[in-house]
């Protein structure tokens, strides 16, 4: 058997005593592609010369959907993202609800969104399509658990398909975390079945813990059958870390994804 699945990995979670550009030379090496967090910490011609394929990276550094000032901080802050991502051949360029914090707490914290915001947010999200179909690139919107990052509007998985599919657009897919998913609202298979026409990637990590599959409470091998069946064939990431030795993990995650 071999996986009908494009398997990448988050360079930032795995083997975090070495530099990035060595990860992701590892990651090429192991056969995998490269998932990337905030690029002005890394050395972007050092990343350049490893070869590597970059699946995804946060779209952003600063910005919020639904609000006037947000809005316009989010879509300079995505621009200059762009460029960055265009240099690197980066696939998909990676939004939230609002801007992230230390530990991923949401900067500015929500915990009742209006009808006008949701007016807003989509609004929002036209204006990143339209600077993302002049750029050539694409974005995605990654649904996060209130766990992890309360107050983080938009962030369910239910709100992000809402947001998606209402847009509409092929420059904005979603980023379906299912570790994410898992906290959030379970029943996997139903919401990658209700996601799939928006799905511009889909990330994992087992719960709890955040590491590899395997390590805990979701049959990820079933889920990598679903979605084979269901005729879904792009990106998955393994945005979680190694509970051991990071090889191992991403062994175990090629291990659930090979069907």
């Amino acid at each position: 058997m071999t996986t009908p699945f494009q398997l990448a990995a988050c360079a930032e979670m795995l083997w975090r005593d070495k530099p990035i550009e060595w990860r992701a030379s590892r990651l090429k090496d192991l056969g995998f592609g490269v998932g990337l967090w905030n690029w002005p910490t890394h050395d972007l011609a050092k990343l350049e010369k490893t070869g590597a394929t970059f699946t995804i990276m946060n779209g952003y550094l600063e910005g919020r959907l639904a609000d006037d000032a947000g809005a316009d901080m989010l879509l300079k802050s995505a621009r200059e993202t762009a460029q960055v991502g265009k240099r690197l051949g980066v696939a998909r360029l990676n939004l939230h609800g609002t801007g992230l914090g230390d530990g991923g707490i949401p900067i500015v914290q929500t915990q009742v969104v209006s009808g006008a915001m949701w007016l807003k947010a989509r609004d929002t999200l036209n204006r990143i399509c339209d600077m993302a179909e002049k750029e050539g690139v694409t974005f995605t919107l990654e649904n996060l658990n209130l766990l992890d990052h309360p107050g983080c509007p938009f962030g369910s998985t239910a709100e992000v398909l809402a947001l998606v599919s209402s847009v509409n657009r092929p420059q904005l897919r979603i980023n379906l975390d299912l570790y994410h998913t898992q906290i959030g609202e379970g029943d996997l298979v139903r919401w990658c079945e209700k996601c799939l026409p928006w799905i511009g990637e889909v990330q994992v990590a087992d719960n709890p813990g955040r590491f590899e599959p395997g390590t805990g409470e979701i049959n990820y091998r079933g889920v990598a059958q679903a979605l084979k069946k269901m005729g879904y064939c792009g990106p998955v990431g393994l945005e979680s870390f190694a509970i051991g030795d990071a090889e191992k993990a991403l062994g175990a995650f090629r291990d659930a994804f090979t069907v």
